[in-house]
């Protein structure tokens, strides 16, 4: 179990640069984790309900469409309950893809965080290398002419530490980034296909509803 102490030996090893990234990647793991529940409260891919609302609206059933869209759960089931509510009102289609994409802001939020971390880390392991480079040669020159190249071996493998854990935490860091992006970009498709689907429905759905009415 990592314990304080092993905190402290990995302090001492690489200085406050490895300190800084420790801190990062627990604020990093903590983004992550809130975002996999945001995402999972928000019910973001479980469209079920709404796919079957939008066939039947698509079909001209529309008090079918209705109730499924009842029984979601989805962020987006107001959206799409809101465009079902007045499909023919004049600029419609702006409104409620503003809505939707409102939305989609609040899940993405934290996102930039993560990119930032993606990019920087590495950046900082290599600041961090270069100054114990520096701390390195400067022990090499200070011994003089008895010169221990186990000491300079010692500094450099120190130095390179830095470097490992700052991409130790830029890599999952940019992997679940771009899961999160992949899911967002999803999602943006499947919300343009269901505004897309009510405000335009097929003519057969167009020619039902004109005859019942």
């Amino acid at each position: 179990m990592f314990d304080l102490s092993q905190l402290q030996g990995l302090y001492d090893l690489g200085g406050p640069v490895v300190a800084v990234l420790v801190g990062v990647s627990i604020l990093t793991l903590a983004v992550v984790l809130y975002k996999l529940w945001q995402f999972r409260t928000a019910r973001v891919g479980q469209h079920t309900a709404i796919r079957r609302a939008l066939m039947h609206w698509d079909a001209g059933a529309r008090e079918a469409a209705a109730r499924d869209l009842e029984s979601s759960r989805s962020y987006l089931a107001p959206v799409v309950a809101s465009a079902m509510a007045a499909p023919a009102a004049p600029d419609r289609a702006a409104r409620l893809f503003a809505e939707a994409e409102a939305r989609f802001l609040a899940l993405e939020r934290g996102f930039r965080l993560l990119d930032s971390v993606a990019q920087l880390a590495p950046l900082m392991g290599l600041f961090g290398t270069v100054l114990g480079m520096i701390e390195a040669f400067q022990a090499l020159q200070n011994a003089g002419s008895s010169v221990d190249p186990s000491l300079l071996a010692g500094g450099i493998w120190v130095a390179l530490l830095t470097t490992a854990v700052g991409l130790a935490v830029a890599m999952p860091t940019s992997i679940v980034l771009s899961w999160f992006e992949a899911r967002m970009t999803s999602e943006r498709v499947f919300a343009e296909q269901a505004l897309t689907t009510i405000l335009a429905p097929s003519k057969g759905a167009t020619q039902q509803v004109r005859d019942a009415a």
